[in-house]
C-alpha cells in the first residue's frame, strides 16, 4: 500500500504497417521526450537545479521547432508519489508555470504528445526518479518506434 506508482504509455498502431505521417510524429514527440530526460540527467550530474518548467520547455521546445506546438496541449508530466499525481514539481510551463525544483528522491513523469483532432494522437511517457545525484529513467528500454499490432511476427 505504501508502494510508489509507475505511470508509462506506449504507443501502438492497429495495423500492418506504420503510415508514414505516424511514425513521424512519434519521432517528434519521442525526441522532445528524451531532450528532457537529457536536460534532468546533465543538470543533476553537475549538481545543477533544474525546475519543472525548464524541464518542460526542453520538451516543447522541440515540439514548437517542428510545428506542432499548439498540438501540445498539456503539460510535459507529473510528480508521482503514493498517489498517481504527487505533490512535488510538475514538468509544466503551460499550465501553472512551476519553478519548483525537481529534488532527491523524487519521481516525476516525462510525457510529451501531439494530438492532431480528427485525425490522431501520440505520447509517449516514462518516469524518473533522483536519487543520490542521479536522475534515472524506469522501464528501460524507452520506447523508439510505434508498434505494428497486426504486424506478422518474422
Amino acid at each position: 500500500p505504501d508502494s510508489i506508482y509507475a505511470d508509462f504509455t506506449w504507443v501502438a498502431f492497429a495495423g500492418d504497417k506504420i503510415p508514414d505521417e505516424h511514425a513521424r510524429v512519434f519521432k517528434i514527440v519521442a525526441d522532445a521526450r528524451d531532450a528532457t530526460v537529457d536536460l534532468v540527467q546533465r543538470r543533476v550530474a553537475a549538481g545543477d537545479a533544474v525546475s519543472g518548467r525548464e524541464a518542460d520547455r526542453a520538451a516543447r521546445s522541440v515540439i514548437e521547432a517542428a510545428g506542432f506546438g499548439g498540438a501540445f496541449v498539456h503539460r510535459t508530466g507529473h510528480s508521482i508519489g503514493r498517489e498517481v499525481h504527487g505533490t512535488g514539481a510538475n514538468l509544466d510551463s503551460l499550465e501553472t508555470l512551476d519553478d519548483r525544483t525537481l529534488i532527491d528522491r523524487t519521481c516525476f513523469s516525462v510525457e510529451p504528445g501531439i494530438y492532431l483532432p480528427g485525425k490522431f494522437g501520440v505520447r509517449s511517457e516514462l518516469d524518473m526518479t533522483i536519487e543520490n545525484g542521479r536522475a534515472i529513467v524506469s522501464g528501460e528500454p524507452r520506447q523508439s518506434e510505434i508498434v505494428a499490432i497486426l504486424k506478422e511476427a518474422t
